[in-house]
């Protein structure tokens, strides 16, 4: 890796769930499934679903707020936004352009970046050389989304996976020296472009009658495919970033993959040598909540006293696309 112009870190870290929950007793109501069957697949017992009218700029808003909160700072102090998102309030105007007006954020720019469950590790590494370079000196990191607007609740194999939720990330300059994001290690695959899409929406099939009624607006996936593919790649770009910088399990304090599912995530941390005890699991509580699920699992690590400053921690995600990202960092909070 390039060096950076100036060492970077995230600097505070704020989360917002909606209060709303979808267990798996409701959701038995629903569709042919039940608690053992989720349990046993997945890992997942409940999820955070948004009412009517809640956009995905609010759950980022608000994540975004605990996190100056959490800084001490006003909004006026980000000179950059960017949000990693699904399910964007629109396609036009960028969430980021949203949530920078709802929370007060007059002298900054911003754009969406769309990566799927990789969208909260591409847009803390995009955040993070746009700081190292000098030009920017505090970057709001959103990651969120609002699944349950685009999951067909008669489809048991998708419906079951998802939640809502946010998170949000400041990036600025490293203070002490050492305690900084380290390194990252980011890739794309359009070959599996058919293994996990909503189809309908975009300039390919846009919203008409026929992708209504062909049900194009919802998520679909071959499970299969993406449990082979995620399991293999969290381990491959972890492994990569980690042989990069001469870190080995022993070193690393935690392991924050993607909470996509718990067999994906325990299966790459024990091909990388991570016990149980150096990963973290949340997903019980949230469900895939897509960009949103590192900064709620970082969240909960720290709060569980599993994290603090000065810890080597592994980020890891896999999503859509394919796409594929893992960062490297020192906790600096």
């Amino acid at each position: 890796m390039v060096k950076p112009v100036r060492p970077t870190r995230i600097s505070a870290l704020g989360t917002y769930v909606p209060p709303g929950i979808l267990d798996n007793q409701k959701l038995s109501q629903l569709v042919d499934t039940s608690d053992e069957w989720i349990l046993q697949r997945t890992g997942i017992k409940t999820r955070h679903i948004v009412e009517k009218g809640v956009a995905t700029s609010d759950l980022g808003a608000e994540a975004a707020r605990r996190a100056l909160a959490q800084r001490g700072i006003p909004a006026t102090h980000i000179d950059l936004v960017v949000v990693g998102t699904t399910t964007p309030d629109m396609m036009f105007p960028s969430t980021a352009a949203l949530i920078q007006d709802k929370i007060g954020a007059k002298t900054c720019w911003g754009f969406d970046l769309g990566a799927a469950c990789c969208g909260f590790t591409f847009s803390l590494a995009t955040a993070s050389q746009m700081v190292a370079t000098g030009r920017h000196n505090c970057a709001l990191v959103v990651g969120a989304d609002v699944m349950s607007s685009i999951v067909d609740y008669t489809d048991r194999t998708t419906c079951v996976l998802f939640g809502d939720g946010a998170g949000a990330v400041l990036v600025e300059p490293a203070v002490d020296e050492g305690l900084e994001i380290i390194d990252f290690a980011l890739s794309i695959d359009g070959t599996g472009r058919d293994a996990l899409k909503m189809a309908g929406g975009g300039s390919l099939h846009p919203a008409s009658h026929e992708t209504v009624d062909r049900r194009l607006h919802y998520i679909r996936q071959d499970g299969q495919a993406v449990f082979k593919f995620a399991v293999r790649n969290t381990e491959e770009s972890s492994r990569l970033l980690m042989e990069r910088n001469g870190v080995k399990a022993d070193d690393v304090a935690l392991f924050v993959s993607h909470q996509a599912n718990r067999r994906i995530i325990m299966s790459a941390a024990e091909r990388l040598g991570f016990p149980e005890e150096k990963v973290m699991l949340n997903i019980e509580n949230y469900g895939n909540t897509t960009a949103a699920t590192i900064p709620l699992a970082l969240s909960d690590a720290v709060a569980q006293g599993r994290i603090k400053k000065g810890d080597l921690i592994v980020l890891a995600s896999v999503g859509a696309g394919f796409t594929v990202g893992s960062v490297l960092l020192r906790w600096a909070i």
